[in-house]
């Protein structure tokens, strides 16, 4: 098992590689927004399904967002992070270099997690998705997780804290005070009923 604290899991993502860490719901594979093409092959992921950006506080996300959204974006934000909340906004045309959907679109959350929110303060923003190969369920425990990605770091401390393994609620914004339910998941979202 390739343990790892934050500073070398700093090194590794600044050399291409992604790492698993924990967050608050399942276990993440995170990479530096500028190698996202690496979660694709590692995951075997269809390209036509974004990443999603984390971060460790909303002033490392707020950039990311497009003024059209940013006031709706701060509102929910402060409501529901960190948690198992993961916002779908407009990106700011100055960001679209990082952008994996193809709807210049781009999903933010920040994790109540320690270790996941320690690990992006010392890396920023990482682009991430649930730590499984595409197509199947995936463990939520480290040792499974090592068996479908032998060759990758793994944040540590082990054992990780407490996770709900459910995964995080989406929602996508359409237009000012316009919010849309993409799916259902750990946070219910009070906006949307």
């Amino acid at each position: 098992m390739n343990l790892v604290d934050c500073k070398s899991a700093s090194k590794t993502l600044k050399s291409g590689l992604p790492i698993i860490f924990p967050t608050d719901t399942l276990p993440a594979i995170g990479c530096l927004p500028k190698f996202s093409n690496i979660i694709y092959k590692f995951k075997k992921r269809h390209r036509d399904k974004p990443l999603i950006l984390m971060g460790a506080e909303q002033k490392q996300l707020i950039d990311f967002v497009h003024e059209s959204a940013k006031e709706d974006f701060e509102n929910m934000a402060s409501k529901y992070w960190p948690g198992a909340l993961t916002i779908v906004v407009p990106a700011s045309e100055k960001k679209t270099t990082i952008l994996t959907s193809n709807d210049l679109t781009l999903g933010l959350r920040i994790p109540n997690s320690y270790m996941a929110q320690s690990l992006m303060r010392e890396t920023g923003p990482l682009l991430t998705s649930s730590a499984n190969i595409s197509g199947f369920k995936g463990s939520i425990t480290v040792e499974g997780i090592v068996l479908d990605f032998p060759s990758l770091k793994i944040l540590g401390p082990i054992p990780w804290g407490k996770r709900s393994g459910k995964a995080s609620t989406i929602i996508f914004w359409k237009k000012s005070g316009d919010w849309r339910l993409i799916r259902e998941g750990e946070v219910l979202v009070k906006e949307l009923y």
